[in-house]
């Protein structure tokens, strides 16, 4: 049997398998542009396929719920990237403004914390043929007011969407996204 630290640096490692690219490219107090590169095994259409299925990919604990079943991306303009909440209620996360569909999706929002303050986002996605597969760009360009400044948050923000990339990247490659164990 395989010691928790043993399997908990082997889950690591799966997951830290690709060499995305990901950075905070600039950030002060009222502005932040963050850009991760994903390489993936599989058609642009197909990568683009998967993102717009979030239910299946993002993570749970990135939802005001609790549950990502309950998310829903519309791939039109002015569609919904929204949130269904117990009780009847919900959250719109972000709007779509530009569809290309299968190369490239454009968002409008501020992802959670970001929707109290007084933050603009736009989040372009596009998706081109590279080598055998295809590569995701994705670009979060934010602005605004941010309590401390969008600089102290910017590293948070590139964290939690390089994980979800890194689900996405599961998901479009092989159908499923395997979590790591939760710690007790």
């Amino acid at each position: 049997m395989q010691s928790p630290i043993a399997a908990g640096i082997a889950i690591a490692a799966a997951l830290c398998t690709f060499e995305a690219h990901a950075d905070v490219v600039e950030s002060d107090a009222h502005s932040a542009s963050i850009r991760i590169v994903v390489p993936l095994s599989v058609s642009p259409g197909k990568a683009y396929d998967a993102f717009v299925q979030p239910a299946k990919w993002w993570d749970s604990e990135h939802t005001f719920s609790g549950d990502a079943a309950r998310l829903r991306l519309k791939p039109v303009a002015g569609g919904c990237f929204c949130e269904r909440l117990p009780g009847g209620g919900s959250v719109l996360h972000m709007t779509v403004v530009h569809v290309a569909p299968k190369v490239r999706i454009t968002l409008s929002g501020g992802l959670g914390p970001l929707q109290t303050a007084g933050v603009a986002g736009a989040m372009n996605i596009a998706f081109s043929a590279k080598d055998a597969g295809a590569e995701l760009v994705l670009v979060y360009n934010l602005g605004g007011y941010y309590p401390k400044g969008l600089d102290t948050v910017a590293p948070l923000v590139d964290q939690v969407l390089r994980q979800q990339m890194e689900r996405l990247k599961q998901f479009a490659e092989t159908g499923k996204v395997e979590d790591a164990p939760k710690k007790p």
